[in-house]
């Protein structure tokens, strides 16, 4: 079981933890909501939570709850620019559809 991120994800993070001054690393989680169901959550780390499991991913450590981590085993998460938007963008093979406007989607 793990959750993973891209050489160029993890160095978006990094990047952004070093800018805050402090950040052990990133949480990735799911929430009820939207047209299928679920959407992504994504928020930093400055303290670790003794039931998260940890992954570490080019030097950069990704935290997931139990719970979460049902739904998201297996997603690789991405930093991509296209044009003048720039986000994140999960891969997830458990993913079975998507809502129209990408907010959320459904196991």
């Amino acid at each position: 079981m793990a959750v993973t991120m891209t050489e160029r994800a993890a160095k978006h993070v990094a990047g952004f933890l070093e800018k805050r001054g402090k950040g052990l690393g990133l949480r990735v989680g799911v929430r009820t909501t939207g047209c299928s169901g679920m959407a992504y959550k994504l928020e930093y780390v400055d303290a670790e939570s003794p039931e998260d499991q940890a992954f570490e991913c080019h030097g950069v450590k990704v935290y997931v709850d139990p719970k979460s981590l049902a739904y998201i085993d297996g997603t690789e998460l991405d930093f991509v620019r296209e044009g003048l938007n720039e986000g994140f963008q999960f891969n997830n093979p458990r993913e079975k559809d998507r809502c129209g406007c990408g907010e959320s989607f459904r196991v």
